[in-house]
């Protein structure tokens, strides 16, 4: 089972990413360490899709550097 966008978003801000808004469902989240910013989008309670999970993985790997 897909985690939620929820924990996402809940990963990301432990890991030190800031929300910096979004039109609508969609979010952007920076790093001071990454180059970009990562988009979530969709409520809170739906499923991560694939390329979203992809992408706050290889966000957090940058940010790790």
């Amino acid at each position: 089972m897909p985690p939620k966008i929820k924990d996402l978003v809940d990963e990301l801000e432990k890991a030190g990413f800031v929300n910096r808004g979004g039109k609508g469902s969609h979010r952007n989240f920076s790093h001071s360490r990454t180059q970009k910013p990562v988009t979530i989008s969709g409520k809170l309670g739906d499923d991560a899709k694939h390329y979203q999970i992809r992408a706050v993985r290889l966000a957090f790997e940058e940010s790790k550097k």
